[in-house]
């Protein structure tokens, strides 16, 4: 039998159609138009396409959204002139510095100097910290689509044992955080697998969730999951012509319970949850 395919574009699209009346209601109620500054430097198709997609979102849902663009030879000390002009800004609410940086570029130095309230990706240390003790200001985008969709399938997470294979500080981590926290859609169990996880298919066929966040094209076999479980694709990778997940589609959804799909599963998601965060973001400044 197979797993129900959990649609992150249809839940992101329905929970942006929320948002704009969310925003609409905060306009009228402060004349104030929430709005993300998105950053791109150097020419990397990748993060051109997720740039754009969050623009065409932000317009949709009624965010006023800037992108700066900078040449792939920028330095260091230009972005952070350039951050510390958009942190000084109060008509600017999100901040955004698409990764992957240049070589030249230390990406701690620079997602560091954003001002935590514009933080909307919630990267700089102290929104780490605040959502790690369960106070969260903001929460990382794509980790919080993650939450989301398990949501969405009806799987119960607490008591569960939730399975992460991957420990970035912009997913794995987060990740386990969350779903480790008191609360809804937690008070699970958390085991973090990662490249050096020894018998990871014995780990991960115990997980009732799993994430896959691994950054490997096809990594996660039918064989490695446990029948029945709920199965997060956040992997995005290129494979000749086709995007394929960290996940192997194909022999994972005749044993999974539910399961993201690639395209159309965590990626609408995580731009969703950026909106959401530069909304809270547009209200906190209000206040």
């Amino acid at each position: 039998m197979s797993a129900q395919i959990i649609d992150g574009k249809g839940v992101a699209a329905r929970l942006r159609k929320e948002l704009a009346e969310e925003v609409s209601q905060f306009h009228e109620a402060t004349g104030i138009v929430p709005h993300l500054a998105a950053i791109l430097v150097g020419e990397d198709p990748a993060s051109a396409v997720y740039v754009r997609n969050k623009q065409k979102a932000c317009e949709k849902s009624g965010i006023k959204s800037t992108l700066h663009r900078l040449d792939a030879a920028t330095t260091q000390a230009d972005l952070l002139n350039l951050i510390s002009g958009l942190n000084c800004d109060d008509s600017v609410h999100g901040i955004l510095c698409q990764l992957p940086l240049p070589s030249q570029i230390d990406e701690t130095t620079v997602l560091d100097s954003v001002t935590p309230i514009k933080d909307v990706d919630c990267f700089h240390p102290e929104n780490v910290g605040l959502m790690v003790q369960g106070r969260p200001r903001y929460l990382p985008c794509t980790p919080a689509g993650c939450q989301r969709l398990i949501a969405e399938a009806g799987v119960e997470t607490s008591g569960a044992h939730a399975v992460i294979v991957g420990r970035s500080e912009i997913v794995g981590k987060p990740m386990g955080m969350m779903l480790v926290q008191k609360g809804d859609v937690a008070n699970a169990t958390v085991t973090y697998a990662h490249s050096r996880t020894k018998n990871l298919a014995e780990m991960t066929r115990q997980a009732d969730i799993l994430v896959a966040a691994i950054g490997k094209p096809n990594f996660i076999r039918g064989e490695m999951v446990k029948p029945g479980a709920c199965v997060i694709d956040v992997g995005i990778n290129r494979v000749g012509d086709k995007l394929v997940g960290d996940v192997d589609f194909d022999s994972v959804v005749e044993i999974a319970g539910s399961i993201t799909p690639v395209p159309g599963g965590v990626g609408p998601m995580t731009i969703a949850m950026l909106l959401q965060n530069t909304l809270t973001a547009a209200k906190l400044q209000a206040e």
